[in-house]
Order: C-alpha cells, then structure tokens, then sequence
C-alpha cells in the first residue's frame, strides 16, 4: 500500500508515517522488526504508534513476549486506509470530500446520485490539498475564506449559522467549520479573547468550561440546543462546492445538495 495523506480518526488525523508504522508492524510481528523495516529506531515507531492510537481513539497494537500484532480496531483502520487509498487512485471512481460539519448531509444526497460515490471525511485544509493534488473530484468546504486564493471554481451550495457559547474570554476553536469567521466577528466586536487549544468533539467543547463557536447543524443532530450570546445569522457562512472534474455526477450531486439546503 502507498498511503494515503492522512485518515481522520476519533481524535484528529493519523498521518502517513503513522499507517506505516502499523502497516510495517503487520508485516514484521515485532516493534523491533517493523522499525528496521522502516529503517527508524524503536522509540521512533513506537511513538508514530502512540499517536495513531491517540487520534484513532483506540488501542491499534497487541504486544506480548513473543512480538507485537494488529489489534482488531489496528487492522480495521488499516484495512479502510488501504481501500481509501485504492479507491482514490482509481481513475474511474468518484471521491468527494466534506468535514463532519457536512457529513450528514452528503451521506442522505450520495445514494440519491450514485451509491458507488466515496466519501472522504477530514477537516477542510486537508480535503482542499486532496482537491489539489486530484485525489478527489469535489470538496465541500464549510470555511469560505480558504478559498480567497484558490483558482479552483467554487459555487456557493447553501448557507448555515454558528452557535456561540460565551463563558468568558477564554476560547477553544472547534476544528471544523467557520471558525476563522466567528473569531473574525470578535475581532470586528472589539471582544477580548484569548484561544487556549483546539478540540475535535461536540462533547469536550460543551464540557471544556471555555468559550467556543460550534456549527448549529453539529448540535441539532445530537439533540442539543444551547443559547448563543451571539445572534447566528451574524455568524452565518456559506458552504462551498469547489471542484476539479466536469463529471455529470459531480454536477449532479451539486444540484442536489443546494436543493437540500434550500439555496
């Protein structure tokens, strides 16, 4: 396997190095084997292991006396990189790319276009340079101000608003959708604020005892409403198609998507 730039896990992106190290560990048995294999020292390979499992959110490798093995949820990560990573390469298939912001609803609009169509699911920076490089066909971009230098076309598929939930001037930024645009509105508010980290999970933004701006779509699927001290159509942004293929199903797939968001 060649692999693929990164896969989203639980916990954020588990990179190359990272799914050659288990690849390596799969083939070798041993965490001593796998990294004369990838020609590193062992505390190397073991912490690309240790990260892969803190981003994955699960134990990836078994290791006992006698070598080291792919744990259950190991061997599925690898096995969903590797068909990722051939389906990306397929010059005959159709990848589209979203965050978990828009995930929802291009898994209701897919089957409605071609069930075939794969989903790649990773925050937008890293969906754009999958764009870039060809690996996909479209991404859909929920932060419109990183495409201010794309010359890719982009067309705008809907809009949606942002929940702010103000406990102080203490933030944490949400690693998915518009947030260089609400920080942009504290800025242009004259707010002080001070950004303490990055969270990936609804559930450790709500518990974080920090401020934070969050998609309203990601609270509704979960059943949860909040006040926002901001009104959201002050937070609203658009959500972007941007493409690289002419493709009828891409075409195709666009319409259905500004038909379910209404624009």
């Amino acid at each position: 396997m060649h692999p693929i730039l990164s896969l989203e896990g639980e916990n954020g992106p588990i990179t190359v190095r990272q799914l050659q190290a288990l690849e390596a560990v799969a083939k070798a048995g041993s965490i001593n084997a796998a990294a004369e294999l990838l020609s590193v020292r062992p505390p190397v390979l073991f912490r690309h292991i240790r990260s892969a499992e803190s981003a994955a959110g699960a134990s990836l490798v078994i290791s006992s006396k006698t070598g080291s093995i792919l744990s259950d949820d190991g061997r599925r990560l690898l096995e969903r990189a590797r068909v990722l990573d051939e389906r990306l390469r397929d010059p005959h298939a159709l990848s589209v790319a979203c965050s978990p912001v828009t995930e929802e609803l291009l898994m209701t609009v897919i089957p409605r276009v071609d069930p075939g169509i794969e989903l790649v699911i990773s925050h937008d920076s890293h969906n754009l340079g999958l764009l870039h490089q060809g690996r996909v066909s479209m991404a859909v971009i929920d932060d419109p101000l990183l495409l201010m230098d794309s010359d890719l076309p982009a067309e705008e598929l809907g809009q949606m608003d942002m929940i702010h939930v103000d406990r102080g001037s203490r933030y944490v930024r949400h690693r998915y959708g518009a947030q260089r645009i609400a920080f942009r509105h504290l800025e242009m508010t004259g707010q002080d604020h001070t950004v303490e980290g990055e969270l990936l999970s609804v559930n450790d933004l709500l518990e974080s005892g920090r401020s934070f701006f969050i998609d309203e779509i990601l609270l509704l699927r979960k059943g949860i409403r909040v006040h926002s001290s901001t009104e959201p159509r002050l937070l609203r942004h658009s959500v972007m198609a941007v493409r690289n293929s002419e493709d009828p199903r891409v075409l195709s797939l666009m319409r259905e998507l500004r038909e379910r968001m209404g624009k």
